[in-house]
């Protein structure tokens, strides 16, 4: 019988397409590959050419190709993942909902109760049908607000999911979502099994910091690789 497959996504990743992100996909994609990622899905602001092409690009660097889209809602952002379409932002959260999944993706909620990051409320989302929840975003500061997701969705038996929410190279993979694939060694895992997984809740939540001294090396690796991807996209300008 075929073995299984664990694949790591980091499925919430912002390039420079969006308005508060610093780098482009490809460098993401480096990155995520480096730190033993097999995803990533980046996640722009109302955008998602950029998101489209990593997609594309994904299977150059060993990694699944997933494309996604962060989008504002009037209830707060939702993460598309494994969409090509961008609903249109400003609808309603139930709306944006239903578009995500006619376009044949899932819907999850990133940083949720967190209303200075545009994070859905509770009662709104008590009114919603989600996919999943972010239980673990990595930038949030005292955890609090991770801890009250990961308690909203045992109570509504909601897909958890870990993002880095990373906004520039150094931070892709500090958290990420793993999924077991039973059954499939040997087999290629792809976009459609990825947004079964979230879908069907299986999914596994990682997100707990490793000490500072082992953090520093992957960060300063990854500041180093910014610098080199800077100095071969100026040295390619000059050709």
């Amino acid at each position: 019988m075929a073995g299984s497959v664990t694949v790591r996504v980091d499925p919430h990743v912002h390039s420079a397409a969006s308005y508060d992100g610093r780098d482009p996909p490809e460098l993401l994609l480096e990155q995520a590959a480096a730190v033993g990622l097999d995803a990533v899905v980046v996640t722009d602001h109302d955008r998602i050419d950029a998101s489209i092409r990593a997609a594309a690009l994904a299977p150059d660097y060993g990694l699944v190709g997933i494309p996604g889209a962060e989008i504002s809602t009037a209830h707060g952002h939702l993460l598309g993942i494994g969409i090509e379409e961008l609903p249109d932002p400003g609808r309603p959260l139930d709306e944006t909902v239903r578009t995500v999944r006619d376009l044949g993706g899932v819907a999850v909620v990133p940083h949720p109760f967190q209303r200075t990051r545009h994070g859905a409320r509770r009662r709104v989302l008590d009114a919603v049908e989600i996919d999943g929840i972010e239980t673990y975003n990595a930038w949030l500061f005292t955890g609090y607000r991770n801890l009250r997701a990961r308690a909203f969705a045992r109570r509504n038996e909601l897909t958890s999911l870990a993002g880095s929410d990373a906004h520039s190279v150094t931070t892709v993979g500090r958290a990420f979502t793993e999924m077991e694939f039973e059954g499939r060694g040997g087999e290629r895992i792809d976009a459609d099994d990825v947004v079964a997984a979230i879908r069907n809740g299986t999914t596994e939540v990682h997100g707990r910091r490793a000490p500072v001294h082992r953090c520093a090396g992957h960060y300063a690796k990854g500041a180093g690789r910014k610098a080199a991807w800077t100095a071969r996209a100026a040295a390619m300008a000059l050709i």
